[in-house]
């Protein structure tokens, strides 16, 4: 029996660390070929060896250089054939409120979160339209919808990136491809880890995992095994969606 995305070539933006890093190997896992790409060209090249160079290529690029974009995408390409599989989850956030964050803070987060997503989608579409088939998986959060203080602009720009799902999976429809997005709530990553590093409460983390229903904080891995199922054809009906990947902590009133 093939694995479930034998055949795919999949580009994953972040794919460095964290989430970004999980998605990598367990779309290897699951038989794909891999773009890795990450503005830090050496955590990219040690997911890529990881994996195995005959299966992957890392790829140093800054996600809000449109040209710089293009080049990873033929990078990509080049190497293992059209991307077939797009993965967002390149992002980043700044700490302050609306009062006080600067213009460049809040146009450095949109660049990423959103503007960046936007690019790579528009560098893979060729290719997916010519192919008639696709899968953009953009890796948003629950802050999206529910959020606290100290998370702005992220909220906001994450809002947003779940809209440009939403849009876009209308939009690319008829053409075989497929938009959704997947919102992980509290996950430990270096994100995460930051956030609760510059707060001012030193109990936040105990806090943030007191109130998780499954009593824990995610693992990368359990959000890139939904991003891989919406990747795959076993996901063949699902698009336009945004998939809730937060231990339930979405669900609960507090």
């Amino acid at each position: 029996m093939s694995l479930p995305l034998t055949g795919e070539v999949v580009l994953v933006t972040g794919g460095g660390r964290g989430i970004g890093r999980a998605i990598a190997l367990e779309a290897a896992a699951q038989g794909a070929t891999i773009g890795v790409v990450d503005i830090d060209g050496a955590t990219a090249q040690a997911v890529a060896e990881e994996i195995g160079t005959d299966r992957s290529v890392a790829v140093h690029a800054d996600i809000t250089d449109e040209s710089a974009v293009v080049a990873a995408v033929d990078r990509v390409t080049e190497r293992f054939g059209p991307v077939s599989v797009l993965v967002n989850n390149a992002g980043k956030n700044a700490y302050g409120d609306a009062e006080t964050l600067t213009v460049d803070q809040w146009q450095s987060v949109f660049a990423v979160d959103l503007m960046g997503a936007w690019l790579m989608v528009r560098a893979v579409l060729p290719g997916m339209r010519a192919a008639r088939r696709g899968a953009i998986v953009n890796v948003a959060s629950l802050h999206a919808r529910l959020t606290i203080a100290g998370m702005f602009p992220y909220a906001a720009a994450k809002a947003g990136l779940i809209g440009m799902t939403k849009s876009l999976a209308l939009d690319v429809a008829t053409d075989g491809i497929r938009v959704n997005a997947v919102s992980p709530g509290y996950i430990r990553t270096e994100l995460n880890d930051g956030y609760f590093a510059q707060h001012e409460d030193p109990d936040v983390e105990q806090k943030a995992i007191d109130v998780q229903p499954l009593g824990r904080l995610g693992d990368p891995r359990e959000v890139a095994t939904v991003v891989c199922f919406l990747a795959s054809d076993a996901a063949s009906f699902v698009t336009g969606a945004d998939w809730a990947v937060d231990g339930g902590l979405g669900s609960r009133f507090a």
